[in-house]
């Protein structure tokens, strides 16, 4: 079968980024696309793997060799794992800054310390989540809500060579005796994925380590160095509040989101999409989806942060914020597919809650009614692409 290459909206960044660095970076979670994402833009250059035994002890036993085989440069794939890599080629692209290295990996914490440390201002870092609605266009409609949240969206699911129920056990299966294996070295790895359901089971709260450690059984500080473990590998994103030069009490804590929202309905125990569809978790998956998506525009542009979610002390609450140029996009999230005038009511407070001019307010949610011309626009959550503020790479 001919493999099927899905487009990435992070091309154009990363092709950009290629006029001006000698290295480019890219990041993300196991299975995200991207040794399939360098090698489509860049197939010209000879590509190599860490996780080749054989190659990685080439590369440790003798790193110039393994770094001057190609006058051009090449491509390193987890070249975490061979962190003396990095040193060496920051003395290759100081002499000869025409030289191209691209690297990969799936563990962000290992990567980016020895990219600081050893590529200060010579690397271009871009994070590559799983696909975003508008890398799919077309094919969005062709499922159902229930089956979008279930199936996820990692791109080999949407390439049609694999599919949701043998995926996610078989990822997180590897996930667990490798990754976690590798930056904990933890021995009860049952304990491991009963908190990684714990997790799961919080999507869209407040993180609290210390009520997770008492159902783990767990002090707080072994949960806070676990929640790095599923920062750093990209399994979930800690979404954070928006404070900003407010004087009010506001809501510290950020609020819990897995990266996937495939892999936290399987972390569920939820196994088919119709099961999904009367799950009290079924907002909750929705609600990730969502913030999911804006976190991937502003990664697939090269831009960190500036996603947020307000909750004060009151309970007053915007599901999330987007600022962008200083600019302030206000979104509510329902899961509903009929439309409610009460959606809009964070919405219309929310500028005064923040003393911040709001540019766009919208309701997202899961019906077919749509109207943009109001005070706060009503849009199905399938066309919330073109609400998000377009990124300048100037």
């Amino acid at each position: 079968m001919k493999e099927v290459y899905i487009h990435r909206k992070i091309e154009e960044t990363i092709l950009e980024a290629y006029k001006y660095f000698s290295v480019i970076s890219v990041t993300g979670p196991r299975q995200s696309g991207k040794s399939t994402l360098i090698r489509h833009l860049f197939p010209q250059y000879a590509m190599y793997s860490m996780k080749d035994l054989h190659v990685r002890q080439f590369a440790e036993n003798d790193p110039v060799a393994f770094l001057s085989q190609h006058p051009e440069g090449m491509f390193i794939d987890e070249v975490q794992k061979v962190p003396v890599l990095l040193e060496y080629i920051q003395g290759i692209v100081d002499k000869n800054p025409e030289k191209r290295f691209f690297l990969s990996g799936s563990s962000n914490f290992e990567l980016m310390k020895g990219i600081v440390e050893s590529l200060p201002g010579r690397a271009g870092v871009y994070e590559l989540l799983p696909m975003s609605f508008d890398e799919l266009t077309e094919s969005l409609k062709e499922k159902d809500t229930d089956q979008l949240m279930f199936g996820g969206f990692y791109p080999a699911i949407w390439a049609g060579k694999n599919k949701a129920s043998l995926f996610y056990p078989s990822y997180v299966k590897t996930y667990l005796e490798k990754d976690v294996r590798d930056l904990l070295n933890v021995q009860d790895l049952m304990k491991f994925l009963k908190f990684m359901k714990l997790c799961a089971a919080r999507v869209g709260s407040l993180f609290n380590a210390s009520e997770i450690g008492c159902e783990l059984g767990a002090d707080s500080k072994t949960v806070s160095r676990w929640l790095d473990v599923l920062q750093t590998s990209y399994i979930i994103t800690l979404l954070p509040p928006y404070y900003e030069n407010i004087s009010k009490r506001l809501v510290k804590s950020p609020k819990l989101y897995f990266t996937d929202p495939g892999l936290a309905c399987y972390l569920l125990d939820i196994e088919s999409s119709k099961q999904l569809s009367r799950d009290k978790m079924r907002g909750n998956i929705f609600e990730n989806m969502l913030v999911m998506e804006v976190v991937k525009h502003r990664f697939n542009r090269g831009r960190e942060g500036g996603v947020f979610f307000y909750r004060d002390s009151n309970q007053n609450e915007v599901d999330i914020i987007l600022k962008q140029e200083g600019e302030i996009t206000a979104m509510e999230v329902k899961s509903a597919m009929t439309y409610d005038p009460s959606f809009e009511s964070s919405l219309k407070s929310l500028p005064a809650w923040v003393g911040t001019p709001v540019k766009e307010k919208a309701v997202i949610y899961n019906g077919d009614f749509q109207n943009e011309a109001g005070v706060v626009k009503i849009v199905n959550f399938r066309s919330m692409n073109h609400l998000l503020p377009i990124i300048d790479n100037e």
